[in-house]
């Protein structure tokens, strides 16, 4: 039997807006899918750009693969009154902007595959059967309000180092979204518009996108119509993936014909992930700024060299120090100079105007990783910093690690993602709103 030539059309083009819709077998019909066109009528899919962003929330999460060390990083005093740790020293100037939080965890364990776990709560092994997968916190938030900007949301990472990369990102499918890899690529993203001929071609393409969403969703209407409940159910979800691509294709195509902000600085090249970490901080502050997007993440992966920083170590050979106080002593090098780095960021942002407020205001900064102690592979008691986003900070806070007033890291998302203006009761793992019962 020949393959259909227009099926496999659809399929292809429809793979470039991340998504490959095929109507669902309906054991009610017995029949194969029905074809044909229409025009979707309707209000469009998305709602207006809101434009510029004063006023709009933002929220930003980074998340090192490997952890750091713990013992160096918590205080054991609580409160306003912490003490320095030294790896909370590099964050002294910026301490009234920042909260640390010990206790909050997800519950769950995998050693470093649960780190991939880190913005979801929930393990990929286990989420085959959920609604939502294991969709992580930001693309949840970018699937509500991410249509306002030209980016729904960014990520960066890196496509190398233990287990083949950044997985920081997941979409309610279950999939992985690929990193933006470094500064030269989000910085084309950001700022370097297409050429004339590749709109030309972008045009063509969504027009021809459009029209087989149209016959996609004619086909499921005329079903509709003839099914028993059960495949109804099944349509249903189809219908909800057509609106999914709808959106995604509506935002291409508004964003399509407008200029991007005018770069402030030359193309920069890729160099590394330890001397590019500057970079694509400033990157990510210029795209809130701009109002590129307003949903970012930032994982700092298994290809972190510590090489240059001196240090003759591979940073996951080292995460599993034994104890050892010199390697000890060289992951906390390692580990000084991100946190530092992040505190550049947070500083930054607290200088940037948003409208009457700071860019550092209206942005809930989270800092940390899906695992406690890479050298035990414990996945609790992790290390969270939130830094920004009209919360009172200030101050260290120490969390039942167990027991029945243990609170679970997905009660903070959910407080996140309201305040963020999603409507959300529940995300993850979570047992309420962060510091409600």
């Amino acid at each position: 039997m020949r393959p259909n030539p227009t099926l496999n059309r659809r399929r292809f083009i429809l793979k470039s807006l991340g998504a490959t819709l095929a109507l669902p077998s309906l054991p009610s019909l017995m029949a194969a899918a029905a074809a044909g066109k229409s025009a979707v009528g309707g209000n469009s899919a998305v709602q207006a750009a809101k434009g510029a962003g004063a006023g709009a929330k933002r929220f930003v999460a980074v998340g090192n693969l490997l952890g750091f060390q713990v013992k160096h990083l918590f205080p054991e005093t609580t409160g306003a009154a912490y003490e320095e740790t030294p790896l909370l020293k590099p964050l002294s100037g910026v301490r009234k902007h920042l909260t640390v939080y010990r206790g909050l965890d997800h519950g769950i364990k995998g050693g470093h595959f649960a780190v991939h776990s880190f913005l979801t709560g929930v393990l990929n092994s286990e989420a085959q059967n959920r609604p939502l997968s294991n969709i992580s916190i930001d693309q949840f938030m970018a699937d509500v309000i991410g249509h306002q900007t030209r980016f729904p949301s960014l990520t960066v990472g890196s496509e190398s180092g233990i287990h083949g990369g950044c997985q920081i990102a997941w979409t309610k499918a279950g999939v992985r979204v690929p990193p933006i890899t470094g500064p030269a690529e989000l910085f084309d993203r950001l700022f370097v518009d297409d050429s004339a001929e590749r709109q030309a071609r972008r045009n063509q393409e969504n027009r021809l996108q459009g029209s087989i969403l149209d016959s996609g969703l004619a086909d499921a209407n005329r079903l509709a119509k003839r099914v028993n409940r059960e495949d109804k159910d099944k349509l249903d979800e189809y219908f909800t993936s057509i609106r999914d691509v709808e959106k995604r294709l509506e935002l291409r195509q508004r964003w399509a014909s407008q200029p991007k902000p005018k770069a402030p600085f030359e193309r920069p090249a890729n160099k590394s992930r330890v001397r590019d970490l500057p970079l694509l901080y400033e990157l990510l502050a210029l795209a809130l700024q701009t109002d590129s997007t307003r949903i970012a993440t930032l994982e700092i992966g298994g290809d972190f060299l510590p090489q240059d920083l001196g240090i003759d170590k591979s940073h996951h050979s080292m995460s599993h120090h034994g104890n050892d106080e010199a390697v000890i002593k060289n992951l906390v090098t390692l580990e000084t100079y991100q946190v530092d780095e992040f505190g550049k960021f947070v500083a930054r942002l607290a200088k940037m105007q948003d409208g009457d407020r700071t860019l550092l205001d209206a942005t809930t900064l989270l800092f940390g990783s899906g695992i406690g102690d890479a050298n035990t592979h414990k996945n609790s008691d992790l290390p969270i910093i939130l830094a920004g986003g009209g919360y009172k900070h200030g101050e260290f806070k120490k969390l039942p690690a167990a027991g029945a007033n243990k609170i679970p890291l997905c009660n903070l998302y959910v407080d996140i993602a309201q305040r963020m203006g999603v409507e959300t009761e529940a995300f993850g793992n979570s047992t309420g709103r962060f510091g409600l019962a």
